[in-house]
């Protein structure tokens, strides 16, 4: 029983071995280059692209803040240590809640600052309708 070679069709199942004729190796590097270049210039496009919104995202915050920490003085109030940092010419408004354990907001307070100082420094007691267990900073924005 003779065997005989059978030939698949070319580009049907995949690459030819490198080495093995037929000079398909040559545009196939090439495609493999393009395929390269074109993913690595897509890549460093989407890089910047999200380095932009990430950058508009943080400039567009003319008032930021950030809760330092708590503490609960009382049923019915909780004082927070707020670090809030503005543009010296903007007033701000920033808004706090505080919650129960069960979750419920049992009190909210808004406070405002001034312009002429960049960075402000306060502690803040809100008054709450039952005990509080945690505080949020719900946001901060311009006046």
């Amino acid at each position: 029983m003779a065997q005989t070679a059978r030939k698949v069709p070319e580009g049907r199942y995949g690459r030819a071995p490198r080495g093995a004729g037929g000079g398909a190796g040559g545009a196939e590097a090439r495609t493999d280059r393009r395929l390269k270049i074109t993913g690595g210039i897509l890549g460093v496009l989407l890089l910047a692209l999200v380095g932009w919104i990430g950058g508009s995202y943080i400039a567009g915050q003319d008032v930021s803040a950030e809760l330092i920490k708590f503490k609960v003085v009382s049923d019915s109030a909780v004082e927070v240590h707020l670090e809030v940092r503005k543009d010296e010419g903007v007033e701000g408004v920033c808004t706090l809640r505080a919650r129960a354990e069960s979750g419920n907001e049992v009190g909210r307070k808004s406070v405002s600052f001034p312009a002429g100082t960049s960075r402000v420094d306060e502690v803040i007691t809100v008054r709450t309708t039952a005990r509080a267990t945690s505080p949020d900073l719900v946001g901060c924005q311009t006046k």
